[in-house]
């Protein structure tokens, strides 16, 4: 049967809006998938950010007191933290993509237990000298860097106010010039990690603390904002361009294995298999972490051998040892 000019309108437009209807809840259905500006999500972070295809910087970032509050580390998509010496002493790798804040410091040396997770994001890396082993890799060209011992006194600079060696400094602006000038790619990010589309609060569980000392850090849930608070040594940890705590979305306990290098320094596996504990949205998924090679992506799964999807925003990767 012939249908009318009216009835036919009114088909093709229902079908229309079945359609659209169909394609929007097969989104939802993803929860890997933002449907508001999809193009502006950060690979790294899962966020939506201005910044969402530039390739990433990794900066090393001192841990000891004598260099606290940090600057910018609070803006950071991704940190790894781990010990460098037998009584704990830590140190800080940052990740940024979608911030980029105004001063960054203090900058510390390169480690060889750090340039694996730096080589698995291929960014741009930015340190300050490191130790003999990893600076002649670095010097030979392993990975885009900029090195405070080749540029102390221009893209870094140092603050007379905070002891040596825990006073050099740089910024982004810098950072960037000099990318330029050495002929780094400096866009498109080239790693990526699952995010869940929601922000919602699914407990009130709290990671145990961890490291020891002028060291220790202690995460807090927070349910109303979803995220967690760090304390390092009884005392919040801020941002000194902030003013604000440092908090994160995700907290990963990465376990692994270390050997002495010598009294002062230990090597830590950052290549291989491993246990995480994973907190997010206020509960702790277990899983495990997987890097086959020194250029490969550093993985993380859930019980079930998937690849873990964390909840949007910032990852704070804390690499402990048995």
């Amino acid at each position: 049967m012939r249908l009318s000019k009216k009835k036919t309108y009114i088909w093709i437009g229902g079908a229309a809006i079945v359609a659209i209807a169909g394609f929007l809840l097969s989104k939802i259905g993803d929860n890997n998938i933002n449907i508001a500006n999809e193009g502006n999500i950060s690979s790294i972070a899962g966020i939506n950010c201005q910044n969402s295809n530039a390739r990433p910087f990794a900066v090393m970032l001192s841990s000891d007191p004598e260099a606290r509050p940090l600057s910018g580390v609070g803006e950071a998509d991704i940190v790894f933290e781990m010990p460098v010496t037998p009584n704990q002493v830590t140190r800080m790798m940052a990740i940024f993509q979608c911030n980029q804040p105004k001063e960054l410091g203090s900058i510390r040396s390169s480690r060889l237990d750090f340039l694996p997770l730096a080589l698995g994001l291929n960014p741009i890396y930015a340190h300050f000298g490191g130790e003999h082993t990893v600076l002649e890799r670095l010097n030979d060209g392993v990975i885009d860097n900029i090195d405070g011992l080749k540029y102390d006194g221009t893209v870094y600079y140092r603050k007379s106010s905070i002891p040596r060696p825990h006073n050099s400094f740089t910024d982004f602006d810098s950072l960037k010039k000099i990318s330029d000038k050495l002929g780094y790619q400096t866009t498109g990010a080239t790693i990526s990690y699952l995010h869940e589309k929601n922000d919602k609060s699914l407990g009130v569980i709290n990671p145990p603390v961890i490291y020891k000392g002028n060291f220790e850090v202690e995460w807090a849930y927070d349910q109303e904002t979803n995220s967690y608070s760090r304390t390092r040594a009884g005392e919040e940890e801020t941002d000194k361009n902030t003013g604000e705590q440092v908090r994160t979305k995700n907290v990963v306990f990465m376990e692994t294995s270390w050997s002495p290098i010598d009294k002062d320094y230990i090597r830590i596996k950052t290549i291989g298999t491993g246990d995480i504990s994973v907190y997010k949205n206020g509960q702790m998924v277990e899983g495990t972490w997987s890097k086959a090679g020194e250029k490969e992506k550093l993985f993380f799964y859930d019980a079930q051998e998937k690849e873990m999807i964390f909840a949007p925003g910032s990852i704070w990767v804390e690499i402990i040892t048995d």
